[in-house]
């Protein structure tokens, strides 16, 4: 089993991004995807061999949560963007949703821009919780911690600075109403469903 790192290429020229910032987090996500092949196959090295109980098995096994956990945020993260965004319509099923539970779209977008405004480096998402149909706004960590577990990721932000300290330097606030211009809600609305 290898995974291949999927073309982003496509959102090269979206307002708010430069190329060189795209460009760059196109290559760090590659990493993610390369590393996680690489502690993949040494981990099966290693149950092959009988050393699943070694400490060396024991931290790579840790590490693997954390290039996984990159390389699907960062795939779920381009993956909600387009290039002239795409707007939440107004009988769409999540919009609904939001309404319902926070008063207003304009409630959500605030108390998700809050989270992501938030001191510190992680991930912003949306998630949909099926079993009590709740959406959270939740803060993801360094990739592998604050998941709700169960819950379906719908919208990703990255604010690691990589996303965006190249555009925007210390204006988090700027990349990420940058980022609300290129959502692509479509897809959003997709992983609901």
């Amino acid at each position: 089993m290898t995974y291949t790192a999927k073309n982003y290429e496509h959102l090269l020229g979206t307002m708010g991004f430069s190329d060189q910032l795209l460009k760059n987090h196109f290559t760090l996500y590659q990493g993610y995807v390369t590393n996680t092949n690489k502690l993949f196959e040494t981990l099966m090295m290693l149950v092959k061999e009988g050393k699943a109980a070694t400490p060396e098995f024991a931290e790579l096994k840790r590490r693997f949560g954390w290039e996984f956990n990159g390389m699907r945020l960062h795939e779920l993260y381009f993956g909600n963007m387009h290039k002239s965004g795409k707007v939440l319509q107004s009988d769409s099923a999540l919009l609904q949703k939001i309404t319902a539970q926070f008063g207003s779209v304009e409630n959500w977008m605030i108390a998700f821009k809050a989270v992501g405004a938030m001191r510190g480096i992680g991930w912003v998402v949306l998630c949909y919780d099926t079993d009590a149909d709740k959406l959270f706004n939740v803060w993801v960590n360094e990739h592998d911690t604050g998941h709700l577990v169960g819950c379906t990721p719908l919208l990703i932000m990255d604010v690691f600075e990589h996303a965006f300290m190249l555009d925007y330097g210390l204006k988090r606030a700027d990349y990420i109403a940058a980022f609300f211009n290129a959502i692509d809600w479509d897809v959003v609305e997709k992983r609901l469903a």
